[in-house]
């Protein structure tokens, strides 16, 4: 497998996050493409890889710098801050009398925001369970779904990838999905995203079944659970942010090629079978996924049966934990190259600083695969942060449930994130700070690997899919990227026991 061509890919990502920043600060990416088109960085290969992730996030820590001592104007970017000026509240309530303001269902609420729409829509879930497929168009930005986590409101459906649509053909993963999110800067907070599809047997095919996918960049979860099986959550594409939130699957149930910041989740696999918690598609042969990754600092993962932390769904698949307590059922080798024939020089970026718990105690820990790495302070700071994810632009605290929905005021929206994008520091969080996160249901359904050991999992096939239900109506560019998806067959990593080959389909 070759590698992947870093000049072109980082310098492609400098002129787009360039020419979104003041005058003052576009030397710096300049200054960095230079410095990357004349072989900058110690070693070849993979080393190097390592290394311009490191000079990447030193440029960003000078620029954000220079944000808050204010010599960039605003924190906060334009369009974001109008559109919060301008909230406005919709009230969701099955058994409410139906207004301009008031909904007895998601749909009729989304359907009432106009085309093009440049104000922060709230939509008050009241509680209770919604049965309703739900599709957020690219033409509706600045959309948030709030309920009471206590109560918690959500949106649930049972399709998987086999069921069969209008045109008599199987949905595929993206039909699959019960809330598909395609707008930017999407929020939600107390909600509950649910597919309570049977959960698929080991081997079995169109299992897929997606409780939300985010396909929208700026969006934001708070308090929030993703419940379902075989690919619960696609985190497609785009910036995302998970701020305390409970994440149930079983085969790569967190997956897609977002660029995307976990913070204080608890990921749980519902099934006795192998599970694997991530399969992350960051690949350089799709445009724009190049800088995408998952980093996950201060969660919980733990389950019922033995998990796999990833596997390669791509040749530059790049995951992060940091922080991480991993319970006993996370495996020793902990990682699976998939179809890739030599990780340790394909692009792979698996790493882990400061993990804790049986799952990552010394001895385990000594089993992992050779080409995941132990991350040094320096090497894990590009990660640890909302940086990550340029969040000192669009973070904003989560917003409330209820009448204190109506009366927050657009000042106090318009705040600083949570965290601050600068927290680059690699001191450790004490486990205690993880705060509670809203409870949901299991279910749902991935084809489970077939396997009764906890030392590796099968292998597998992903091929492309495409919707004709909900997700019929998505932008050209959506519709290709989920279908940019290609067929992977392999044999299991040669750190790993073998077991029986399954076939996955995507």
């Amino acid at each position: 497998m070759g590698r992947p061509n870093l000049a072109v890919a980082v310098v492609g990502l400098v002129v787009v996050v360039a020419a979104s920043l003041p005058s003052p600060s576009l030397q710096l990416f300049f200054d960095l493409s230079q410095l990357i088109k004349s072989g900058s960085g110690s070693g070849g290969g993979f080393s190097k890889w390592v290394v311009l992730n490191q000079e990447d996030y030193v440029m960003k820590a000078s620029v954000y710098a220079k944000k808050a001592v204010g010599d960039t104007g605003k924190t906060i970017d334009e369009s974001l801050s109008s559109a919060e000026a301008a909230k406005v509240t919709y009230v969701v309530d099955p058994k409410g009398t139906p207004s301009k303001t008031t909904f007895t269902n998601i749909t009729a609420a989304l359907a009432a925001i106009p085309e093009g729409n440049k104000k922060r829509v709230v939509i008050d879930l009241k509680p209770g369970e919604y049965r309703e497929k739900i599709f957020i168009n690219i033409s509706k930005p600045y959309v948030t779904f709030v309920s009471d986590p206590l109560k918690p409101a959500g949106g649930g459906w049972n399709d998987t990838a086999a069921t069969m649509g209008k045109g008599g053909k199987p949905v595929g993963t993206v039909g699959s999905t019960t809330v598909a999110v395609e707008s930017d800067y999407f929020v939600a907070s107390g909600v509950v995203f649910k597919n309570d599809a049977p959960l698929a047997k080991p081997g079995a095919k169109g299992g897929q079944a997606v409780a939300l996918r985010l396909f929208g960049t700026k969006s934001a979860l708070y308090n929030c659970t993703v419940d379902g099986g075989q690919d619960t959550l696609y985190d497609h594409k785009g910036l995302h942010y998970f701020k305390n939130c409970i994440i149930k699957g079983s085969v790569d149930f967190i997956f897609g090629f977002g660029r995307s910041f976990y913070e204080g989740c608890t990921i749980i696999s519902v099934v006795k079978e192998v599970a694997v918690l991530t399969a992350q598609q960051r690949s350089k042969t799709i445009e724009g996924a190049i800088e995408s990754g998952f980093s996950f600092k201060n969660c919980t993962i733990k389950g019922q049966g033995p998990i796999y932390l990833g596997r390669a769904w791509g040749d530059s698949s790049r995951v992060i934990y940091s922080y991480t307590e991993m319970g006993k059922e996370v495996v020793p080798v902990g990682w699976d190259g998939w179809n890739i024939a030599k990780p340790e020089s394909s692009g792979i970026y698996y790493g882990e600083f400061k993990c804790f718990g049986a799952g990552a105690d010394a001895v385990n820990h000594a089993k992992r695969v050779g080409w995941a790495l132990d991350l040094t302070e320096e090497q894990a700071k590009p990660f640890i942060g909302v940086h990550y994810i340029f969040g000192d632009s669009w973070i904003l605290p989560p917003p409330k449930a209820g009448a204190a929905a109506s009366s927050s005021s657009a000042t106090e929206s318009s705040s600083a994130p949570a965290e601050s994008p600068t927290s680059g520091s690699a001191a450790a969080p004490s486990a205690s700070s993880k705060t509670a996160n809203a409870s949901a249901p299991a279910a749902s359904s991935k084809t489970a690997y077939s396997s009764s050991t906890a030392s590796a999992p099968a292998a597998s096939t992903k091929t492309a899919n495409s919707s004709a239900t909900a997700s019929a109506t998505s932008t050209a560019t959506s519709t290709a990227t989920a279908t940019a998806k290609t067929a992977y067959s392999s044999t299991p990593a040669a750190t790993t026991t073998a077991t029986t080959t399954t076939t996955k389909a995507r």
